[in-house]
């Protein structure tokens, strides 16, 4: 981790779905002394009675503004819960306090009491079974700042793979993939390398859509006729693009040497390689926001939330790269 100052606003970490391994997953920052202050959102008693599940000696306490850090206590901006929530036991009842977790974590993102957002698993599912539509944090998030355009990006493994197009079937993808929204995912994706990451002049590695990047045509011609001409253009005002690459090859070390990221067509074209390397320590950014959101690679495990047999690798390595953003943003502003 970089040098993170203190004066650095706290970063929030919202504590997600109630019945999974959020809140217990929150309880192991007080394992660390973190370089900037840490402030889980979520139900006081939740998180108390995680504590007291999991046998550790964390201390708990109610966080207000200006509140100094203490090292081995955890601070919990209290939200309360609608009903109680036992470990491994969905209620949709509780679905419209996990939204709140959100807007109350973006309110602070965006007034500037918090540096940005880390968010533990929620579960999409319970959510919609309330009757609540919900399809993710990402989109979530990007409606509630009115943002037109997002893109997600997982970092592990020594990679950054973003995504031109995430939860789509197979067969919408090469429709989904057109001039403007590959131009605006590789404007998106520069900018935040710049601004977020500290990557003075990126050099973005552009996977193609096909086998062999096409084969010239012969294995489809998105490429010549979608991925290249945007390429040229956007080489022309000045960055720095390889590719259209075959997707085969991409991944190998060599060539993922020349890039700084890779920009996947497809969800499945880049995060199986990204998640064989970096599963449990990987980290999910949205990109195109205007606060810094991170989030672990994994779900809720609901069979393991209370037993104490989670892995907070991924949480640690969330909060990890969104203070390294934050202090990126603040010395580039």
């Amino acid at each position: 981790m970089s040098v993170v100052p203190k004066d650095l606003p706290p970063l929030v970490v919202t504590s997600g779905e109630p019945a999974g391994v959020g809140p217990e997953l929150c309880v192991a920052l007080a394992r660390r002394n973190w370089p900037a202050q840490m402030v889980v959102l979520g139900d006081l008693e939740l998180i108390e009675e995680r504590v007291a599940r999991l046998g550790c000696d964390t201390v708990v306490r109610e966080w207000v503004p200006g509140i100094a850090a203490v090292e081995g206590v955890l601070d919990v901006l209290h939200q309360p819960l609608a009903v109680p929530a036992c470990a491994g036991e969905l209620n949709p009842a509780n679905a419209a306090y996990v939204l709140g977790l959100l807007d109350r974590a973006l309110q602070g993102c965006v007034s500037g009491e918090f540096a940005g957002m880390v968010t533990a698993p929620v579960h999409k599912g319970v959510i919609c079974d309330a009757g609540i539509p919900f399809s993710g944090h990402t989109e979530y998030l990007a409606a509630a700042t009115h943002t037109e355009r997002v893109v997600m990006m997982l970092v592990g493994g020594g990679m950054r793979v973003a995504l031109v197009t995430t939860h789509l079937p197979l067969a919408a993808v090469s429709a989904a993939v057109t001039r403007p929204v590959l131009a605006q995912t590789l404007r998106i994706l520069h900018a935040d390398l710049v601004g977020r990451f500290g990557i003075a002049e990126p050099r973005i590695l552009v996977a193609g859509l096909n086998p062999h990047a096409g084969e010239g045509g012969h294995m489809g011609r998105e490429e010549i006729e979608v991925i290249t001409p945007v390429l040229d253009q956007l080489r022309a005002e000045g960055m720095t693009l390889l590719g259209p690459l075959p997707a085969d090859t991409l991944f190998v070390p060599h060539a993922l040497a020349q890039g700084d990221a890779v920009l996947a067509m497809y969800h499945d074209q880049g995060l199986p390689v990204l998640k064989h390397a970096s599963f449990g320590g990987g980290v999910n950014v949205t990109l195109g926001l205007p606060i810094i959101r991170t989030s672990v690679d994994h779900g809720t495990a609901l069979d393991l939330a209370g037993t104490g047999k989670a892995d907070p690798g991924s949480l640690f390595a969330a909060v990890e790269l969104a203070l390294n953003m934050a202090e990126a943003r603040r010395r580039a502003a």
